[in-house]
């Protein structure tokens, strides 16, 4: 059995950016907010707010975000595929970013209320 999670959203609308793999880290991804850099061999993808972001960077944009409320033991098993399932069966694409603590899962924003809903019908639970 999946686990039932309890979830926060985390407000805001949220680019994901790509950068060259050795661009420095730019001033605008600084600030309030959930944010968070993943450097690779081939890539430097940034998640912030959107409203930071310039124009000219290779984004996606319009994404929300909730975060499952931990922490949990790094041995756990199934926390991510309880969050991802339910919505990529039914055709709801996610980005997701652990943390010590949590996941963050980002969904499209024309997607929000669907997501949730399906969330919710799998037993998770949503912080008011």
């Amino acid at each position: 059995m999946p686990p039932e999670l309890n979830l926060r959203v985390v407000p805001g609308i949220y680019s994901v950016a790509r950068l060259a793999a050795d661009a420095p880290f730019p001033d605008w991804f600084h600030g309030p907010g959930f944010s968070a850099a993943i450097r690779a061999d081939d890539e430097l993808t940034l998640v912030c707010l959107q409203e930071r972001v310039p124009s000219g960077i290779e984004t996606e944009p319009n994404w929300r975000c909730f975060r499952s409320v931990g922490p949990f033991p790094f041995n756990a098993t199934g926390i991510v595929q309880s969050l991802v399932q339910p919505l990529s069966s039914q055709g709801v694409g996610v980005f997701v970013v652990c943390t010590f603590d949590g996941e963050h899962v980002l969904v499209p924003a024309d997607e929000w209320e669907r997501a949730r809903t399906l969330l919710e019908r799998n037993g998770h639970t949503f912080e008011t």
